[in-house]
């Protein structure tokens, strides 16, 4: 592979901080000014642009490069991965939209707090930051391939710069100002992956080369994934994007119910083209350096850029992280400051939106402790979907099977899924059997268990609406 000159990486690196610059000024003009900006725009969002929101949250750093490392070894199966979220979002859009935003809640753990109590909804909470917190430690880990590669970087230093830049965003933006800078980085990341798609493909000379000469596996539905994997991903895919916070953030940041459908309807369409474009690319990069690290099958098309292809392409990869990791840090900060900080201290509005900056400050850098742990990245994306798969399943025996439903069997079923689930993916999916299918069966086990040991002495389901606790009045 050719390698930048140190002018060329100069001008890259320029035109990357130009970039930065004036989406940080364009996130300063569009900051928040209150705590209900700063967690759900004030329910001000067009449907377009929370669509754009939901698909940038599920198609970001870790999903893009992530996937093209799996193609880079397993082929054009791996566009499953992505096209979940579309299915996902489909579903969550006929299904699940507007309960949510009728629910007037801005936090998954709030709405579920509703069908079972204060104790399932603090452990949904808990899990839920968990999830979200390994979901940015991928993020960072990917982001950084992508700088270091053309910015001549290692990787710690890139992850810094990755979390200096997309604190300052989301701290100083939250909800309001991320939306439409988000507009901005969504487009560009659109672009750069399609001037990598055509780099690829010109320099494989298409596809027809490539299934000539690479194993049949890599053109075929399931690859050397299999089905059940397959299967998996999906179910992960589906079950993470009807629970996930910021997706649940993003829904009550819309005008009206319907709005708020049409903008899960939009986010499935966006999502669609991207999962087959990224496989392409990953499997193109296998065809081209076969022995390659398959983390760089995506970010390698760089080197044969000329360098201002290259640079728009790096912002746009430098775009796709900032946005992922900014929304997922404020879904966490949202969560501390709603289920924890509130009842505790019964804030003031502006001590409650002092307080949350400043957690979101120390949100911002957390992963940075983790990133030397994780393994492949792709699997650590389906592992905190598997995560947050169990929230949706006792979400919907809450909504769908109330006889069922007790807040004690909520917790145990909610903390039995977290722990068999991270063993289970530690130990490397035991059995065969993928993680996902898990953190599915393990909450739905120990309800049935709960009701059954409990019998007629089960404790009905919560059904009144819990009250947000007291404030203190502002002086």
């Amino acid at each position: 592979m050719n390698h930048f000159t140190s002018g060329e990486s100069a001008l890259i690196l320029g035109i990357v901080v130009l970039y930065i610059l004036f989406t940080s000024w364009l996130t300063v003009r569009l900051r928040s000014r209150n705590n209900g900006e700063f967690m759900n725009a004030a329910r001000s969002m067009p449907a377009a642009v929370v669509g754009v929101l939901l698909m940038s949250e599920f198609i970001g750093a870790k999903s893009t490069v992530g996937t093209a490392q799996e193609a880079f070894s397993s082929g054009m199966a791996s566009a499953w991965s992505v096209l979940g979220a579309s299915i996902g979002f489909l579903l969550f859009g006929l299904f699940f939209a507007k309960r949510i935003y009728g629910s007037g809640e801005y936090t998954i753990s709030a709405a579920i707090a509703k069908y079972y109590g204060t104790s399932t909804m603090r452990t949904v909470s808990i899990i839920m930051m968990y999830a979200l917190l390994l979901v940015n430690v991928g993020n960072y880990v990917s982001g950084a391939a992508a700088l270091s590669t053309v910015m001549n970087l290692n990787l710690t230093w890139a992850m810094v710069i990755i979390a200096v830049v997309s604190t300052f965003y989301y701290v100083f933006g939250g909800l309001k100002g991320i939306a439409y800078v988000t507009i901005l980085h969504s487009a560009l990341k659109l672009l750069g992956i399609a001037l990598l798609l055509g780099t690829a493909l010109s320099l494989s000379g298409g596809v027809g080369p490539m299934v000539e000469k690479l194993p049949a596996h890599y053109f075929t539905i399931d690859g050397t994934i299999g089905m059940p994997t397959i299967f998996a991903w999906v179910i992960g895919t589906v079950g993470a994007i009807f629970s996930t916070q910021f997706v649940i953030q993003a829904i009550s940041s819309n005008r009206s119910a319907g709005e708020a459908q049409r903008s899960a309807f939009y986010a499935a369409i966006f999502c669609l083209p991207l999962g087959i474009m990224l496989a392409l690319i990953g499997v193109t990069a296998h065809y081209l350096y076969p022995d390659m690290k398959s983390l760089y099958a995506l970010p390698v098309f760089l080197d044969a850029m000329h360098p201002l292809m290259a640079a728009i392409v790096t912002t746009s990869l430098v775009a796709s992280v900032f946005v992922s990791v900014s929304t997922v840090a404020l879904a966490i900060a949202s969560l501390m400051v709603r289920d924890f900080y509130v009842p505790w201290k019964k804030p003031t509005p502006e001590q409650e939106f002092r307080t949350t900056r400043i957690l979101s400050l120390i949100i911002g850098f957390l992963p940075l402790i983790f990133v030397f742990f994780v393994p492949e990245i792709l699997k650590l994306s389906f592992f905190t979907r598997a995560l947050r798969l169990s929230i949706t399943v006792v979400a919907m025996i809450g909504f769908f099977l109330p006889l069922f439903a007790s807040n004690l069997g909520a917790t145990l079923g909610l903390l039995g899924a977290t722990v068999s689930t991270t063993v289970w993916y530690v130990m490397g999916n035991l059995y065969g059997i993928d993680n996902m299918y898990v953190a599915l069966l393990t909450p739905m086990l120990v309800m049935a268990v709960e009701r059954l040991v409990r019998g007629r002495n089960a404790p009905p389901m919560v059904a009144a609406t819990p009250q947000a606790p007291p404030r203190a009045e502002a002086r």
